[in-house]
């Protein structure tokens, strides 16, 4: 992840491709709009993908490359944006656009209710957020199924320019997820933060899930930042799984900024062992190839 001096004109000119950083307006105060981070990234010769719990990145994303920078988009399906509603992810996919050349990542719930106490320190975006918090969404129902819509947006996904991430689903979801995915032939599936405690996979989980061709494994630094992965687990999936992709998770204006990241990662990189031919697979090709049309 060594800084470019030039602005990477499309995703394929990136030096890496961030596939989670979180932006402004979201349900939390974060230390970044889409325009300050696309400028971020461009410095260091990187492409960004922004999120954003409160639902669609799509615009925002559009916005930036008009403006010359490096952004691209995603959604995220919680009940503040609608849910589990195919319309959403058409409407995301419209105001995307054409021109990033890019598939919309589509993440399936990250709010789901499961008791979980995060160790980032973070402050809601709105009063309304602050006294109400967000209404949790699972992909599964009461019989531990998946629930018809979700079935509906991963055969959508067959004919849209979307790849669909398993959002916060545990981990017996997402191999349901997964498991449709695949009988499906949904082209590109990624393993949304898989070590993160609501999902609560290792690498050697990994190995199994992930071997189908079609899904992608998120290695974020955030889990590892936050000590919820050990140093082994964090180091053995970035050596070892196929189709693993590297991110940062970031944008809370608790945690580093964006170039501090990739001076960070250059590091934990060397002491993982791996050498330039897969950081460059983890932090450039993998994602492109999750993210190619």
């Amino acid at each position: 992840m060594t800084p470019e001096p030039t602005t990477a004109a499309t995703a394929g000119q990136a030096a890496f491709v961030d596939v989670h950083y979180h932006v402004g307006p979201d349900a939390y105060v974060r230390r970044h709009t889409a325009a300050t981070a696309g400028d971020q990234y461009a410095r260091l010769g990187g492409w960004v993908v922004l999120k954003n719990h409160l639902g669609s990145t799509a615009a925002q994303a559009w916005e930036a490359r008009q403006q010359g920078l490096p952004v691209s988009g995603s959604i995220v399906l919680n009940d503040i944006a609608g849910g589990l509603d195919t319309r959403a992810v058409e409407q995301a996919v419209v105001q995307h656009g054409e021109d990033s050349g890019l598939r919309l990542i589509v993440h399936l719930p990250t709010v789901t209710g499961r008791t979980h106490t995060s160790r980032l320190s973070r402050t809601p975006a709105h009063p309304l957020l602050a006294r109400d918090g967000l209404r949790p969404l699972t992909v599964t129902d009461g019989d531990g199924a998946l629930k018809a819509e979700v079935r509906e947006i991963l055969r959508m996904a067959r004919d849209l320019p979307i790849v669909i991430s398993t959002g916060h689903a545990d981990g017996r979801e997402v191999a349901l997820l997964v498991e449709e995915a695949v009988r499906l032939d949904v082209p590109r599936v990624m393993l949304n933060q898989p070590a993160n405690p609501m999902t609560g996979l290792s690498c050697a989980d990994l190995l199994d899930i992930a071997s189908a061709e079609q899904v992608y494994a998120e290695q974020t630094a955030l889990t590892y930042l936050l000590g919820y992965q050990d140093w082994d687990d964090f180091a053995a999936v970035l050596a070892k799984v196929p189709r693993a992709l590297y991110s940062s998770d970031l944008g809370q204006t608790s945690q580093m900024d964006i170039g501090e990241w990739t001076t960070h990662s250059r590091d934990w990189f060397e002491k993982a062992g791996l050498d330039e031919s897969r950081i460059t697979e983890v932090v450039r090709d993998a994602p492109l190839r999750m993210l190619s049309l």
